[in-house]
């Protein structure tokens, strides 16, 4: 069970990361939201551990095992560049550099730049069609670290369950501290780039 909460835990940074942006900006999550966005998590996680042990049945599970982890390096460094974006974009737009219009980029774009542009129609509560969209954009941390753990002893169902209960405690926690962790005036998505970098490492 430890190495399917340390995934879990790693996955659940981002969703963490966006209750607390949407915390901060005044966008109120109801629990039939919650409930989507934390079971879409589990469920591609799920899924994702089932398809890499099928694909580990076909290829050899160290090719399995090597795809995986070039699969977490360029994911986590890719989150890492994101959040390098977002600092510089929100010093450039502070600075009166630029001027963004959120509305004319495609919803998976605004959702990298900004999770609170998840409250498309300016609600201030994330509907369930909301809630699916960024559960969607971030989803991807999930799929790849089920990927990478074909042919491991590592249970689907296991980490499915830890994925569900580390996503419900990351929603409470970035709703009750997303104020505080937004105050710090410096995106934090790094982290969950850095967790998947480190895991893949630790399991080279």
């Amino acid at each position: 069970m430890l190495k399917e909460f340390f995934i879990a835990f790693i996955v659940s940074i981002d969703i963490y990361l966006a209750s607390a942006s949407c915390c901060n900006s005044g966008i109120r999550i109801p629990v039939r939201s919650a409930f989507i966005i934390d079971s879409f998590s589990a469920a591609v996680m799920f899924f994702s551990f089932s398809l890499s042990d099928f694909i580990s049945g076909i290829i050899s599970s160290h090719t399995c095992h090597i795809i995986g982890t070039v699969v977490l390096i360029t994911l986590g460094s890719l989150n890492i560049t994101k959040s390098i974006l977002r600092n510089i974009m929100r010093r450039i737009s502070e600075n009166g550099g630029i001027s963004l219009k959120m509305g004319e980029l495609s919803m998976f774009v605004r959702l990298c730049l900004d999770d609170a542009a998840a409250d498309m129609d300016s609600s201030k509560v994330l509907s369930a069609g909301e809630a699916f969209f960024l559960a969607l954009a971030g989803s991807l941390d999930a799929a790849a670290s089920g990927l990478s753990c074909g042919g491991t002893d590592i249970s689907a169902v296991y980490a499915a369950l830890s994925a569900f209960v580390c996503g419900a405690a990351a929603l409470l926690l970035g709703s009750l501290t997303g104020r505080k962790i937004s105050s710090l005036n410096h995106d934090l998505s790094w982290t969950g780039g850095s967790f998947l970098i480190l895991y893949a490492v630790i399991t080279a």
